[in-house]
């Protein structure tokens, strides 16, 4: 059997399954031709707190209009409140460029009440959102208790205050900081061409962006977006859905790409390209994972993806040596599973990050000169070179998938 024939098969297997999993929000917003334009993966992050209001800062990647923010009580066990909601535009720090501060309504209402383990997008909201632009969502809870949602490593300062300041342009009541984004999931516009779609990137901590410098969106997936920007392709939407520590096939930091891949990627607005790049974490942890364990885990994610209409990246596992878990047996397992992704022609298409790291030395490490210090993450150089690596035709490849 080819490799096409075979993925024909799986997708029609898991056809069913995979379109039931999709939101009403996102189906709505799909429909609309609404992009994501910003999101961040969900987990518990500690306790929620009443009266607490959050500043979050985020950069945008599709310009467009129409703007909604999806909040997210997804590992909530209990309804959550949020009485104001605004966004705008940041100026410096906490503070806002002036008459750029605006509420965001719900269904007309300017407070929305989410269920446990629910998410709910706001209004669309009128004028346009730019490329490449900080905002600022504050959201404020008269009600937060128990388990809090959200994205722990932001490699982003946001801004906390105790009391309803979310109307506020001034920054002077914001004056404790996080590096986390509590209860904020996505952010969408409607860009001008319905030809406009986006690239959802699946990863883990290097995705994250550990290693690169905070607040100056240094991760590759923003590197990615800048160049896409330049180029002016289809795709202009990069939401980066990695979680560190995440792995493929278990649970623990996070859920694991298998079981979070409809919530946080399949899901998005106008996602057209899933670009998967896990694996290091399942590998190194050394609880008997194989490389067949690891392909049948990469198989049933592309046949998900195919099966919802979107093509997938494959990207190889970088090296790291150096790093306290590595050993040959590990090094082994990374070999056979790049050599799977490069190969196998399961992926629409593929992204060589193992080439674009390892140094020619000794491949089996980061060169020094893209090691961000503990050979496993890369710095900002090491960031910009595996986003050089993508392919931009590539990432458009829907009727690659789907043929």
């Amino acid at each position: 059997m080819t490799a096409r024939l075979a993925r024909a098969v799986r997708r029609a297997v898991v056809l069913l399954a995979a379109v039931a999993c999709q939101s009403a929000p996102a189906q709505a917003a799909d429909a609309r031709h609404d992009v994501v334009t910003w999101a961040a993966s969900a987990d518990r992050l500690g306790e929620g707190v009443a009266d607490r209001g959050y500043r979050l800062v985020v950069h945008t990647s599709a310009a467009g209009s129409e703007l909604r923010v999806c909040l997210s009580n997804a590992f909530g066990d209990r309804p959550l409140t949020f009485d104001n909601v605004h966004v705008g535009v940041r100026r410096q720090g906490a503070e806002l460029q002036k008459g750029s501060n605006r509420r965001l309504t719900f269904g007309g209402a300017r407070t929305v009440t989410v269920p446990a383990g629910a998410t709910v997008w706001s209004d669309p909201l009128s004028g346009k959102v730019p490329a490449g632009t900080d905002l600022a969502v504050s959201v404020h809870s008269p009600d937060a208790a128990g388990p809090a949602t959200g994205h722990g490593m932001a490699m982003q300062t946001s801004y906390v205050t105790q009391g309803d300041h979310t109307g506020e342009e001034g920054g002077g009541n914001w004056t404790a900081t996080t590096g986390s984004w509590f209860y904020l999931d996505a952010v969408s516009v409607r860009p001008p061409s319905a030809a406009t779609g986006a690239v959802v990137a699946l990863g883990d901590s290097i995705t994250d962006g550990w290693q690169s410098t905070t607040d100056l969106n240094r991760r590759w997936p923003d590197y990615l977006s800048r160049r896409l920007q330049a180029a002016g392709t289809t795709v202009e939407g990069v939401a980066n859905e990695g979680i560190s520590g995440n792995k493929v096939l278990a649970d623990g930091a996070g859920r694991s790409a298998l079981h979070r891949l409809d919530r946080d990627v399949l899901s998005q607005p106008g996602v057209r390209t899933v670009f998967l790049f896990e694996g290091v974490n399942d590998i190194k942890a050394h609880t008997g994972v194989t490389a067949q364990d690891m392909i049948a885990g990469y198989r049933e994610i592309v046949d998900r993806a195919h099966a919802a209409g979107r093509c997938v990246v494959g990207a190889t596992v970088g090296p790291f040596k150096g790093w306290s878990e590595w050993d040959p047996a590990a090094e082994a397992v990374r070999q056979e599973v790049n050599q799977f992704i490069r190969t196998s022609g399961e992926f629409d298409a593929v992204a060589d990050f193992d080439h674009a790291l390892r140094s020619p030395y000794d491949p089996e490490r980061i060169l020094p000169f893209l090691d961000g210090g503990d050979h496993l993450h890369p710095n900002d150089k090491g960031m910009r070179a595996m986003a050089d690596t993508v392919d931009l035709d590539r990432l458009d490849c829907r009727s690659q998938a789907l043929s």
